[in-house]
């Protein structure tokens, strides 16, 4: 059996940039210099925003910098089933409610209250339709009304009792799901949400070792509770600093980073590239 197995999981929502090359060198390295493995999963379960031409940028990518993946890769697309199954027994236990309201009535309802409280994902849920009668909000399902799937965290929460992670070079570390308020684990449009995916293909995959940026900290304890619910086994985490730059911002597609393409055709090699991220890693 492996002792290590890691994952890089990337959106196919736009080309790689050096941020996500810092990820993958990480979670690669980690699995050879454990002669464990190394995955690859493309985390393309928003089918509005994903494209296959990011994909296949992806591999081509990872290829140039020599960085090379054990077994097929994943798609997320491909286990739609599997995200469902999660999700009804989750609805089974009584743990999901269906939720109607808008982004507009969810900000509406927050500014009647008085109070905006925020968690790790934004503005908190207000829980306006875990309110509704069982019968109607059935009925509103029943007849096609817009909706999405919150889990009761609260709930969840008494079912499992406390919980924790393990961090490498931390120890354990308390969650607290609550902080996050009633999360959506499915939209019409988007059959799973990050949460409910990550943890299940973490789980399918044999992931031992989950190494990822440390801005997804906070979601640990999120995939925590869904681990727990379902009886399914934690990895250990190691969050790592983000690659940001010259104004402390974090690169990312949306701050237009460079890309490995735009790179790669200005003439910058990979062996450059690799030596970069070796810089930030010991600097």
């Amino acid at each position: 059996m492996h002792s290590i197995v890691t994952r890089f999981a990337p959106s196919p929502t736009g080309l790689l940039h050096l941020g996500h090359a810092y990820a993958a060198r990480i979670a690669h390295d980690r699995a050879r210099a454990a002669q464990g493995r190394f995955l690859l999963r493309i985390e393309n379960i928003d089918a509005t925003r994903g494209r296959a031409e990011y994909e296949a940028a992806i591999l081509e990518d990872l290829a140039w910098l020599g960085i090379g993946w054990d077994g097929p890769v994943r798609r997320q697309s491909e286990h739609l089933a599997a995200y469902a199954g999660v999700l009804e027994a989750l609805r089974a236990r009584g743990l999901l409610y269906p939720c109607f309201c808008t982004r507009a009535q969810i900000a509406r309802e927050v500014v009647r209250s008085g109070i905006a409280p925020h968690g790790p994902d934004g503005l908190i849920y207000p829980g306006t339709c875990a309110r509704l009668p069982p019968e109607i909000a059935v009925a509103r399902v029943a007849a096609g009304a817009a909706h999405c799937w919150r889990l009761r965290v609260r709930a969840a929460r008494r079912e499992t009792g406390p919980l924790a992670y393990e961090e490498e070079g931390t120890g354990e570390v308390a969650c607290d799901p609550l902080a996050f308020g009633d999360v959506v684990l499915a939209r019409k449009d988007c059959p799973g949400s990050y949460h409910l995916c990550v943890t299940h293909d973490d789980l399918a995959q044999g992931v031992t070792l989950v190494t990822r940026g440390a801005e997804l900290r906070a979601a640990t304890d999120i995939h925590r509770l869904l681990q727990a619910l379902m009886g399914w086994p934690a990895p250990r985490y190691a969050h790592h600093p983000l690659l940001t730059d010259a104004a402390g911002e974090k690169l990312s597609k949306r701050s237009g980073a460079l890309s490995l393409r735009q790179l790669r055709e200005s003439g910058v090699s990979a062996a450059e590239v690799l030596e970069r991220l070796d810089e930030r890693t010991t600097g």
